[in-house]
């Protein structure tokens, strides 16, 4: 004989005691998130401070070595004309660009060559100077020696504007030529290389003609 088992419905204390324990649940649930929601909210706030107090404190990114070395150059050669059509070649052992100012370089041991293929040739060489392509203007200093067919001519510094083609000279100069020897404060030359002016306490000595 074969019986069924037949499943009766919950009575009304159990449906009762079933709905009492899932409030129970919840009640829990409810207790725990009250407690831990205000935690977690302070760690969030207190993560969100720290890292803006930590960016604000955070010094900028410094340059790198390398973006704060100057550009060195070996042999550099710049040329061009000046306003008279005469070119010019300036030349130096080595040429350092100044890291704050792209347009000034240092020359190391620079020389000068005033229309080269012309009838009376300038020479300028020099220990250091500074070369500034915006202007274009030569500064050279230490042992300043220029030479032409008029003759040679020895000086603290010298300054020459490429665009013009103007060389002067400041401190004491001391020169000889097919006249004689001359020594001056100050020199300027002018007019193609066709005028030379001294200034300052000039001493002159002619050589004899022969």
């Amino acid at each position: 004989m074969v019986t069924e088992r037949l499943n009766t419905p919950p009575n009304e204390a159990t449906l009762r005691e079933r709905n009492i324990e899932r409030w129970r649940r919840r009640s829990r649930a409810v207790r725990v998130l009250r407690v831990a929601a205000p935690g977690l909210i302070a760690v969030i706030v207190l993560s969100l401070a720290g890292l803006v107090a930590f960016n604000a404190l955070k010094p900028g990114a410094e340059p790198t070595q390398e973006t704060n070395q100057p550009i060195r150059l070996m042999n550099p050669r710049f040329v061009g004309r000046d306003d008279k059509g005469r070119a010019f070649v300036v030349t130096a052992a080595s040429a350092t660009r100044d890291a704050q100012d792209y347009q000034k370089v240092y020359l190391d041991h620079p020389a000068l060559v005033l229309d080269e293929q012309g009838p009376d040739p300038t020479r300028l060489v020099a220990k250091q100077g500074v070369f500034h392509e915006n202007s274009g203007k030569l500064e050279v200093s230490g042992g300043v020696r220029m030479s032409s067919s008029q003759g040679a001519f020895e000086t603290a510094a010298s300054q020459f504007d490429t665009k013009t083609g103007e060389l002067v000279g400041s401190g004491p100069v001391q020169g000889s030529g097919a006249l004689g020897q001359i020594d001056a404060k100050s020199y300027g030359v002018y007019d193609k290389g066709e005028r030379m002016v001294f200034q300052g306490g000039v001493h002159t000595r002619l050589n004899p003609k022969k």
